[in-house]
């Protein structure tokens, strides 16, 4: 399922001071609406991204921002790209990705991922556990996802993450919750858990991989 998406990869921009920014982003996503765009994205980011500019540079939290779109637009889909596993606990994530699809009237994705900046994780003193369990995190933290997106008192116990009979009302206005984006492209581990809990996944590299990984998702 391909949305031709806009990302907001930065908030600074030229000539805009810091106490308009959410005013640019705003005025971005409408235009990105009226263009025919289908999702608007905003990083889930606490500093800025290597690539993308100094971890210094004007960065709002995510779904904070979410929130204040969602009242902004009225048609386009709206997502993180992505969370990362070890940020919140996954069953507050669940939670407010619900209340932002109540606010939307039904226009969230759930998109998360392994997560990846050590140095947010330092700097906001969250642990940063090796790759593979943050993978095991994630595949847990999808599931009790789901389970909060359709189920009225889901249980989960696994061995990073538990929740016992948990609330999450009011529901999802989307049937079934929110679509769930995985970001990565991992061929042995990350494209299993898209093929087990996702309804798509996020890439990008040289179309010869993309069509790798695609064919290799098929196979799971």
């Amino acid at each position: 399922m391909p949305f031709f998406g806009y990302h907001m990869p930065s908030f600074t921009y030229p000539g805009v001071p810091p106490d308009r920014i959410f005013e640019h982003a705003a005025e971005l996503a409408r235009s990105a609406e009226s263009a025919g765009f289908e999702l608007v994205t905003v990083m889930d980011h606490f500093y800025q991204i290597t690539g993308i500019g100094a971890e210094e540079e004007t960065m709002l939290e995510g779904y904070t921002t979410l929130g204040a779109l969602a009242r902004e637009t009225s048609r386009v889909c709206l997502a993180t790209l992505v969370t990362g596993v070890t940020y919140r606990n996954p069953a507050l994530v669940a939670k407010m990705i619900t209340t932002l699809d109540v606010i939307s009237k039904g226009r969230m994705i759930c998109g998360i991922g392994a997560a990846w900046n050590e140095s947010e994780h330092v700097g906001y003193g969250s642990p940063f556990p090796p790759i593979r369990e943050r993978m095991d995190r994630l595949d847990e933290a999808l599931n009790i996802i789901k389970l909060m997106f359709t189920q009225e008192r889901p249980s989960f116990s696994g061995t990073h993450y538990r929740i016992d009979r948990a609330l999450n009302n009011p529901r999802p206005v989307q049937a079934g919750g929110p679509k769930i984006l995985v970001g990565g492209g991992g061929e042995k581990r990350t494209l299993r858990l898209v093929a087990r809990y996702a309804d798509m996944s996020h890439w990008f590299g040289p179309l010869a991989d993309i069509k790798r990984k695609s064919e290799i998702l098929d196979r799971y």
